[in-house]
C-alpha cells in the first residue's frame, strides 16, 4: 500500500463542485467509493474504483486528475501522464495547473517536446502566485531544451554488470572502491536492513561478497551511503536512528587496524546536527569531508557541504559549497575523486534531463569550483541517476541501477568513462614499513608531502600487524616521504614519479634502522624507474 496524500488539485482548491462530480450515477458512485479507500490509505482499491468511474463516464475530468495525482505520487509517471492527458481532453476548459503536472509527467518520461509546450501553456495561462510552481516551470523549460540537444550528441555508454559474486537477488548499491581497485564495499538490503558487504579481487576476479564486520553492521539499524579512504582503512558512512545519534541520520567513521574494523564513532556535533547528514565522501588526503545536509544556511532543500580537518585532528565547522555547486533544488551523492580536484555529484537543479542527473565540477586554481558539467546522454536520462564513483585511474565509473537482466532489484554496474568527463590521472604507492633486521612490520607515522606546493597528500600511521600503507598521488610532482617510528631512526626520502601512471603504480618497502649510538639520519633522493623499490 502507498501512503495516502491529498490531491494536488484539492490543495490548489480551484475546481468547482460541478467539476468534481459526474452526472452518471454509476460513475459518481465509483468515485465516492474511491474516496473512502483513499481516506483509508489504500491506493490500489482507490485506483480500481476511479478506473471504473472513468469507464462509466469518459468525460469525468476530476477522476482522471485523481488518477494522475496518485500515479504521480507513486512515481508511475507514464500512467500519470496518460491520465493527465485524458483530463485535458475530457473537458472544454482546463486550469493552468493541469498543464504543469502534465508537463512534469512528460518531462519525467522523456517526452521533452510536448512537455515544453505544456510548460509554456502553464506560463501563459497561470495567474496565481505559487512561486514554487513558477520557479520549477522555468527550470523545467531549460531541462527540455537541454535534453533535446543533448540526445542529439550521445556519448558511448556500455554498462556491464559486476557479476553474481558482487550482486545478489537483493538490492545492491552505493559502491566504494579502494585506490588499488582490489576491494569494493557496498550497501546491501537483507530482510529490510541495510548493511555493508565486501568483495576482494583474487587473480583479477571478484570473490563472493561477504558481510563487512559485526563491529559496523547492526541488526536493528541501517548502515549505508559510505565512502572508503583510498587505502581502505577508514570507512565513513551514514547511520540512521541510532540511540547516540544527534539527528535522524548521522555520519560515522570506523578505522581498520590491521585486519579488524573498529567500533564506529559518531563524528560529533560539528558535523552532525539535529537535521539530516548523510552521503559522506572523504578526500584522498583525508583532510576534507564532503557530505549532504538539509541544515539551515543552505541554498536548496539538500545541499553539499564540506568540513576540513584541523591540525589538532578535529573537524572544523562545515561550509556550504555555495552556488557554484548547490542550487535552490537538491544536490546529493558527492564523490571527490582521488585526484582531489574532481567532484562528481547528482542534482536536479542544474540543466538536465528532468530528474536527478550526474554532474562533475573541477576545483580551479583559485580554490573555487568550475560550473558543473552534465555527464550527458545516455549516462543521464529522464530517470534518476545518483551515486556515481570513479576508479582512481579514472578509467571506469561504478553506479547502481535496475537496468534489467540483472540479479536483483538494484545491481552494481561499471562502465568506461568517456574521455571528456575523466578526472586528472593519479597513481598510488603501496608501501610497507619493516624493521631492517628482523623484517617484522612496524607501527610508524608516514607523512608524504607534494614538494610542488608543500601540501601533505598522506598523513597516517601503519599498523604493527601489517605495517602497510597506500597513498594516492597526482602525477608530475616530486614527493617527500617521511617515516617515523618510536625507537628507530627517522627516514626521509625524496621521490620523483618519472614514469608513473595510473595503471602502473609502485610498491615500496621502507626498512627502518633501530637507534644506536652514533647513528645518523640519511636523506635520500629516489627516482621511480621501476615498479618496485626497496629503501
Amino acid at each position: 500500500m502507498y501512503k495516502y496524500f491529498i490531491s494536488v488539485f484539492l490543495i490548489f482548491g480551484f475546481l468547482t463542485s460541478n467539476a468534481q462530480t459526474s452526472t452518471i450515477k454509476k460513475a459518481q458512485d465509483n468515485f465516492e467509493d474511491a474516496q473512502q479507500y483513499l481516506r483509508q490509505n489504500i491506493y490500489d482499491e482507490a485506483i480500481k474504483y476511479l478506473d471504473a468511474a472513468v469507464k462509466s463516464d469518459p468525460k469525468f475530468q476530476y477522476a482522471y486528475i485523481q488518477l494522475g495525482d496518485i500515479y504521480r505520487r507513486m512515481k508511475s509517471h507514464p500512467l500519470a501522464k496518460d491520465n493527465y492527458r485524458k483530463a485535458v481532453s475530457s473537458a472544454p476548459t482546463v486550469d493552468a495547473r493541469i498543464y504543469y503536472v502534465l508537463g512534469e509527467s512528460e518531462l519525467l518520461t522523456g517526452d521533452y517536446v510536448p512537455a515544453k509546450v505544456n510548460f509554456l501553456n502553464f506560463q501563459k495561462n497561470y495567474s496565481g502566485s505559487d512561486t514554487e510552481l513558477i520557479t520549477k516551470t522555468k527550470k523545467y523549460i531549460l531541462d527540455c531544451d537541454f535534453a533535446v540537444e543533448a540526445i542529439k550528441k550521445p556519448t558511448h555508454f556500455e554498462p556491464k554488470n559486476m557479476g553474481f559474486y558482487v550482486n545478489s537477488e537483493n538490492r545492491d548499491y552505493f559502491p566504494a572502491v579502494t585506490a588499488d581497485g582490489q576491494t569494493i564495499i557496498f550497501t546491501r538490503v537483507v530482510d529490510g536492513n541495510e548493511d555493508f558487504f565486501i568483495s576482494n579481487k583474487k587473480d583479477n576476479e571478484w570473490q563472493k561478497a561477504t558481510s563487512l564486520s559485526n563491529a559496523i553492521n547492526t541488526v536493528n539499524f541501517n548502515e549505508g551511503a559510505q565512502s572508503i579512504s583510498p587505502d581502505g582503512k577508514y570507512l565513513f558512512f551514514t547511520g540512521c536512528n541510532r540511540p547516540e545519534g544527534l539527528g535522524r541520520c548521522d555520519i560515522y567513521v570506523s578505522h581498520k587496524d590491521g585486519n579488524d574494523w573498529g567500533i564506529p564513532k559518531n563524528l560529533g556535533n560539528v558535523i552532525n546536527s539535529e537535521y539530516w547528514e548523510s552521503q559522506p565522501s572523504i578526500s584522498p588526503d583525508g583532510g576534507t569531508l564532503y557530505f549532504v545536509s538539509n541544515r539551515p544556511g543552505g541554498i536548496g532543500g539538500y545541499d553539499i557541504w564540506k568540513s576540513t580537518l584541523s591540525d589538532e585532528g578535529s573537524w572544523n565547522d562545515p561550509v556550504n559549497l555555495g552556488p557554484q555547486i548547490n542550487t535552490p533544488f537538491d544536490e546529493n551523492t558527492p564523490f571527490m575523486h582521488a585526484d582531489g580536484k574532481t567532484l562528481y555529484f547528482s542534482s536536479n537543479g542544474w540543466p538536465g534531463f528532468g530528474d536527478k542527473d550526474i554532474f562533475y565540477s573541477l576545483i580551479k586554481d583559485d580554490g573555487n569550483f568550475a560550473t558543473p558539467v552534465n555527464l550527458g546522454y545516455p549516462i543521464n536520462t529522464f530517470n534518476e541517476e545518483i551515486g556515481l564513483i570513479v576508479t582512481a585511474d579514472g578509467s571506469e565509473g561504478l553506479f547502481s541501477s535496475n537496468l534489467g537482466g540483472g540479479f536483483g532489484d538494484l545491481d552494481i554496474y561499471r562502465f568506461k568513462l568517456p574521455e571528456n568527463v575523466k578526472p586528472k590521472p593519479v597513481t598510488y604507492v603501496k608501501g610497507i614499513v619493516r624493521d631492517k633486521e628482523s623484517k617484522e612490520p612496524l607501527e610508524a607515522t608516514v607523512l608524504i608531502i607534494d614538494l610542488k606546493n608543500n601540501h601533505a597528500v598522506f598523513n597516517d600511521y601503519t599498523s604493527a600487524v601489517t605495517g602497510d600503507f597506500l597513498a594516492v598521488m597526482p602525477l608530475g610532482s616530486d614527493y617527500s616521504f617521511n617515516v617515523d617510528a618510536t625507537g628507530y631512526l627517522f627516514n626521509s626520502a625524496r621521490y620523483e614519479l618519472k614514469q608513473a601512471s595510473g595503471s602502473k603504480p609502485y610498491e615500496v618497502e621502507i626498512l627502518l634502522e633501530k637507534i644506536k649510538v652514533g647513528s645518523n639520519v640519511t636523506m635520500q633522493n629516489i627516482f621511480f624507474d621501476t615498479n618496485k623499490i626497496d629503501l
